[in-house]
């Protein structure tokens, strides 16, 4: 499969209430083939969100290079970006605030093609708004007369509106009701196999993950630790807090699948304004030895093609 898209030392930083530089994303790199959901998951705080938006440029990175279709758009301009965004849409995590709520239903999808100058903007949007399985009569309305997965279902059919090559969806799913989760991940996993879509799908969400994306980054304090084929990775992962997310994984009721023990990582999570030398995640990890706490590790592939960074990692 061809590059879609190439991430190079990505890194950005923020300052906080404290005036402290933060290095959401600190020199992460990856690569996206033409077809392929990659799946970033962590904890909460760990850059997976800014690392989306950056990739998509909504955020202009400090350093590094963000190569789609072979072009850096990391430091294009306004003017210069506008004809990529054709080719990259993101699904937003809140439903609820990332519709207008001023506008109907018709305006928000078809805002896309307007701001394009696409004609055609009705039939493109009854086409849409069938797609997602609401029908083109729900142009006429307004988005609190529907619910948090319709509504999700909305802002799924405005970003296919430019019928775009990448979709970065954003904890698409976290906030709706346990009830409808599914049926919009179903909605995901069809569209991407009808539409041929590629997705870096960040969420927090293992099990989601595992049904949606063919790889994943495992990220940790800015950094990527993890990164290889999804049934790899929960099958042997080899970074110590993979196998902690992992091990956090409930188990169904009736599972006949043999029993994880529970890892429960010790310490507090480092400041991100203030990271702990060498592994960021030495302070925490059950292997930690003084070459943990002193040089930071690199990034190895194993023979199943799973990279981690530890020097302990297991093979």
């Amino acid at each position: 499969m061809s590059t879609l898209l190439e991430v190079d030392g990505l890194v950005k930083t923020y300052l906080d209430r404290r005036g402290r530089r933060v290095q959401a994303v600190d020199g992460v790199s990856f690569t996206l083939a033409t077809g392929e959901v990659l799946g970033i998951v962590g904890e909460s705080g760990c850059g997976k969100t800014t690392l989306g938006r950056t990739a998509m440029r909504l955020l202009a990175p400090d350093a590094g290079s963000i190569r789609f279709e072979g072009t850096d758009i990391a430091k294009l301009g306004p003017r210069a970006l506008k004809p990529f965004r054709r080719g990259m849409q993101m699904i937003f995590q809140d439903p609820f605030g990332s519709l207008n709520p001023r506008h109907k239903i018709g305006t928000i999808v078809g805002e896309p093609l307007a701001v394009h100058g696409i004609g055609g903007a009705r039939a493109r949007v009854g086409e849409l708004l069938d797609l997602v399985g609401l029908g083109a009569e729900a142009a006429t309305r307004f988005p609190h007369e529907f619910s948090g997965g319709q509504r999700q279902r909305i802002a799924i059919a405005r970003a296919l509106a430019l019928s775009p090559k990448l979709i970065v969806a954003d904890e698409p799913v976290s906030a709706l009701d346990v009830s409808i989760q599914s049926q919009i991940i179903n909605l995901i996993v069809d569209l991407r196999a009808r539409l041929g879509l590629s997705m870096l799908f960040v969420s927090h969400d293992l099990s989601v993950v595992r049904h949606v994306c063919d790889r994943v980054a495992v990220m940790y304090l800015g950094r990527i630790v993890e990164i290889g084929a999804t049934e790899r990775i929960f099958a042997a992962p080899r970074h110590p807090y993979t196998q902690a997310l992992l091990s956090a994984i409930p188990r169904p009721p009736g599972s006949t699948a043999p029993v994880q023990p529970r890892i429960v990582l010790q310490g507090e999570i480092p400041d991100p304004a203030d990271p702990p030398p060498g592994c960021r995640f030495h302070r925490r990890c059950p292997r930690m030895s003084d070459a943990c706490a002193q040089t930071a590790p690199k990034m190895e592939s194993a023979s199943d093609g799973v990279a981690a960074a530890c020097h302990h990692a297991l093979r």
